[in-house]
């Protein structure tokens, strides 16, 4: 499903996840909630509740804005998204998109920075609750790494309205789990389960809606407390490779290998090794 605002008796159920953001909240944004649960970790969460976090152009912007910010920011070495209990993100928001012509989509490239997510430099995890329906399931899959609640729904429904996933649906899930499941779920709009995207390898652990954005902002910790160079070296490796053959991929992986001898990160980890005592890496 794709959402549309204003569904009521759905919306009371809705809980936003902030108990991270209600203690460190320093958010100037209007649809989302930017906090820092962590050293070196920024929680983004998005906050549109009444219509079950649906994907506006303003919420979009928000959301865009922060990934940035937090990606310039030297003190952030990961990013997490999540929504809350009920939904991560239910859809597009039908309502801005209901009377646009194609004139009017094609002429504004509408929903091309939707994936600007991409183009961030730090990794990403989503924490994936409720619906991740429509733009919600492609939000969740730009994510380098995503982490699902048992109770997590995901799907590209929009065959039912009459268009096409837009934001990287028909492109990212066919990568991730074949042609045939792919086509299955794009043209009959069937959703799946959060055991399934475990099984299917769209996501990394599944846990209790609960505990989700905790085991994520935990695996975002460890992540910051490594070299952030070296990190950003290998989400870099992994997205070239995917993109090109294997012989190409390889020698791009080893140039980054090589580039890493020239900072200091690495003298500080190889020699805390062998001195047998923690890293203490600056990002240089």
């Amino acid at each position: 499903m794709l959402s549309s605002a204003g569904r009521p008796s759905v919306a009371r159920q809705f809980r936003p996840l902030i108990s991270h953001a209600s203690r460190y909240s320093t958010s100037p944004y209007n649809n989302i909630l930017v906090s820092t649960p962590a050293p070196g970790v920024t929680l983004v969460t998005l906050n549109r509740p009444k219509s079950l976090n649906a994907l506006s152009t303003p919420l979009i912007l928000d959301l865009n804005a922060a990934l940035k910010e937090a990606d310039t920011d030297p003190t952030v070495g990961a990013i997490v998204i999540t929504g809350s209990e009920k939904a991560f993100a239910a859809g597009a928001d039908i309502k801005e998109m209901q009377h646009q012509s194609f004139a009017d989509v094609y002429e504004k490239s509408f929903i091309k920075n939707w994936g600007e997510a991409t183009n961030i430099k730090k990794p990403i995890l989503a924490a994936v609750n409720g619906y991740a329906l429509g733009g919600g399931c492609e939000l969740a899959l730009m994510a380098d790494i995503i982490y699902a609640g048992e109770k997590a729904v995901f799907g590209q429904p929009e065959i039912k309205l009459g268009i096409i996933p837009g934001a990287g649906g028909t492109q990212r899930l066919t990568r991730l789990i074949g042609k045939s499941r792919a086509m299955e779920l794009i043209l009959t709009g069937k959703t799946f389960a959060a055991k399934q995207a475990l099984e299917w390898g769209i996501v990394s652990a599944v846990f209790s809606p609960e505990q989700l954005v905790d085991e994520a902002v935990k695996t975002a910790g460890t992540i910051a407390g490594s070299g952030r160079l070296a990190v950003q070296a290998a989400k870099e490796a992994v997205n070239y490779g995917l993109q090109v053959g294997l012989e190409q991929g390889l020698l791009y992986e080893r140039r980054l290998f090589h580039s890493l001898f020239a900072t200091e990160d690495q003298k500080e980890g190889m020699t805390a090794f062998i001195e047998k005592r923690a890293a203490k890496f600056k990002g240089k």
